[in-house]
């Protein structure tokens, strides 16, 4: 297949009277999907951070938490399968180092309107099959989207709400039709989403939780099931894109391997007993003071770290604005100085993390310093209507409060003090009441694999401002089920961010989401500026516009107080059993191991002395 540039123009006129003007519009036909930038590699025949030529063999294996019930990760039901990803193909495939372009997959290529993008069509490859060998036709695609549009979770539903009209236009040509007339992540999000078969759901309940193996056309198909305890893959020798250049040098691994265990401790173990082979640390006490045992000393274990150019994870303590205590911005901002973050990293974390200032920290997406000319020009409408608390933060050069890390965090806590006193709460016998004189009580949830040693710090403090905090904690059913409906005070939080904000902010921060049950607003924010910059970001035509309406929603969600936001690690740990090679040039955006490959000698040489233990 050639994967030259081609543009194919039509001009489309209507109205051809004397009296009406003659409006154009220009399609473009292009073997990628790129938003308002200019690909890098649409003429490569292998992405650069791969190795065309890596063997295939051997197998990736790593651990995962919890437990798992449900193979069908799109309905939102269960716990998905760690993997399930690789069963599946979508219409485009993203690049690892170009945020909002895409290169072909099951579509060939994708026939838009770069200036007016109100509806999108993808030309499926004629040779994309199944594993079950039927050919993915535009049937299966709009089926795909209908079963989304109706029976996904209702946070994936609101993900694709912007979507008016999936339409079959041939056997290979799909057509999706959006509300809006500038929304550029539709076009990335309707590329990127797992393509079903619809033969395959005849007689089945796409809302099920279910072990069943779905058909999908990717490159891996489920090999042995364990229910709840692991999942193994096959690679599929027969996967019909594997020549494609956004797959070559790709998936070289004949299984992967997925491994639960209950908690962290159990799974170093494992990790230890090479009943895995690659392992992300995620325990600091363990990546400073724990990889002196006698593999590692020997050479057997290889530590890595990969610094990515992608967002810190959001990990926070989230205020319920929707119920008192903490609909009062005031108290939100008194808890804000309680957290002595300082402390934390140097008594707990061996000062290997850093203090999150930034709903984007990590990119040129997160706000610093004080506004720009540009920034204020779109916060100026909107500041009469803040909460003066919220003006402030918005207007100021933003930095979370600094403790002397002593300990005691006592100059914090009295500025606390001040703020909570000049909005009418007082502490009497060791306790803090409101205005009406009831007593302030706050219950945070958490889940089991939560850490109290890292909560206990925060709780205390709040201890003496004369805050009663009840420290609840709960397995994940009862966890998601209380979230879920918003049944909470405050609660712990780490969510994934995207260089390419979109529609996503939409869920959760958007006034829409803040009522709906299973959505991600969990704060419960209901702010029209916020609002406003959500739409502005997603309907953005450049790289610029992004960067400049992220910044100021970023300004607005800080001074706003919903979150604390807490730490980040700058940096992903990894430790693996020293028979994986990977391409010299890295990708920025992920780790990419499925470009990783197995070096069968190094392999061979480890298994000896484990065959001889007894390990497997």
């Amino acid at each position: 297949m050639s994967f030259s540039l081609f543009t194919k123009r039509l001009s489309l006129c209507y109205g051809l009277s004397l009296f009406t003007p003659i409006a154009f519009a220009t399609i473009q036909t292009t073997p990628y999907l790129a938003m308002h930038v200019q690909p890098k590699y649409a003429q490569l025949k292998a992405m650069p951070y791969a190795n065309p030529n890596a063997p295939k063999g051997g197998i990736l294996s790593q651990s995962s938490l919890g437990t798992f019930d449900n193979l069908n990760s799109m309905n939102g039901k269960g716990s998905s399968t760690e993997g399930v990803n690789y069963l599946f193909d979508s219409l485009m495939d993203r690049s690892l180092d170009e945020p909002r372009v895409m290169y072909p997959l099951l579509a060939e290529k994708v026939s838009y309107d770069p200036e007016h993008l109100q509806s999108v069509t993808f030309h499926l490859n004629p040779h994309a099959r199944f594993n079950n060998g039927q050919p993915v036709t535009a049937e299966d695609v709009k089926f795909t989207f209908e079963m989304y549009q109706s029976k996904a979770n209702l946070g994936f539903q609101m993900y694709l709400s912007d979507l008016a009209k999936t339409e079959v236009l041939s056997r290979y040509q799909i057509k999706f039709t959006f509300k809006s007339k500038n929304n550029v992540e539709m076009p990335l999000i309707v590329a990127s989403l797992p393509i079903y078969s619809k033969l395959d759901w005849n007689n089945k309940d796409f809302t099920r939780v279910t072990l069943q193996p779905i058909v999908g056309s990717g490159p891996y198909v489920i090999d042995r099931i364990d229910a709840g305890r692991s999942i193994r893959y096959k690679r599929n020798p027969n996967y019909w894109a594997k020549d494609l250049p956004v797959n070559k040098g790709r998936y070289n691994f004949d299984r992967l391997k997925y491994v639960y265990y209950r908690n962290l401790e159990v799974s170093f173990e494992g990790f230890k007993a090479r009943q895995f082979n690659l392992y992300e640390e995620k325990n600091i006490r363990n990546w400073v003071t724990a990889y002196h045992f006698p593999a590692v000393r020997s050479g057997l274990i290889k530590t890595y770290k990969a610094r990515l150019g992608t967002p810190l994870d959001i990990q926070s303590l989230v205020f319920n604005i929707r119920r008192a205590p903490l609909n009062d911005i005031h108290l939100r901002q008194a808890l804000t100085y309680a957290y002595d973050f300082e402390w934390q990293n140097k008594a707990l974390f061996f000062n290997q993390n850093q203090r999150l200032q930034s709903y984007f920290d990590n990119t040129d997406l997160a706000a610093t310093g004080r506004p720009s000319t540009a920034e204020l020009k779109i916060l100026n409408p909107f500041l009469a209507q803040l909460d003066p608390v919220m003006r402030q933060g918005v207007l100021a050069d933003w930095h979370y409060p600094i403790s002397d890390a002593s300990g005691f965090n006592r100059q914090n806590l009295l500025a606390a003090q001040k703020i909570l006193k000049d909005e009418g709460y007082v502490i009497r016998q060791g306790r803090l009441y409101d205005r009406q004189g009831k007593a302030i009580r706050i219950e945070l949830l958490m889940q089991q694999e939560n850490p109290q040693r890292e909560l206990m710090p925060f709780v205390r403090n709040l201890g003496r401002l004369g805050i009663q905090v009840n420290l609840r904690q709960v397995d994940v059913p009862q966890y998601m089920e209380r979230i879920r409906h918003q049944d909470f005070d405050m609660m712990v939080l780490k969510l994934p961010q995207t260089l390419t904000p979109g529609k996503e902010q939409a869920q959760f921060w958007g006034s829409a989401a803040a009522d709906e049950a299973g959505n991600y607003n969990y704060s419960g924010i209901k702010n029209p500026a916020i609002d406003q910059m959500i739409r502005k970001i997603v309907a953005a035509k450049t790289r610029e516009e992004v960067v400049l309406y992220t910044r100021v929603l970023d300004r607005l969600l800080r001074a706003g107080y919903y979150q604390i936001l807490t730490y980040g690690k700058p940096e992903r740990w990894f430790a693996y059993w020293d028979i994986y090679q990977q391409p010299q040039i890295k990708p920025k955006l992920s780790v990419g191991w499925e470009y990783w490959w197995v070096d069968a000698a190094k392999a061979k040489k480890l298994d000896q002395p484990v065959q001889k233990s007894g390990l497997k």
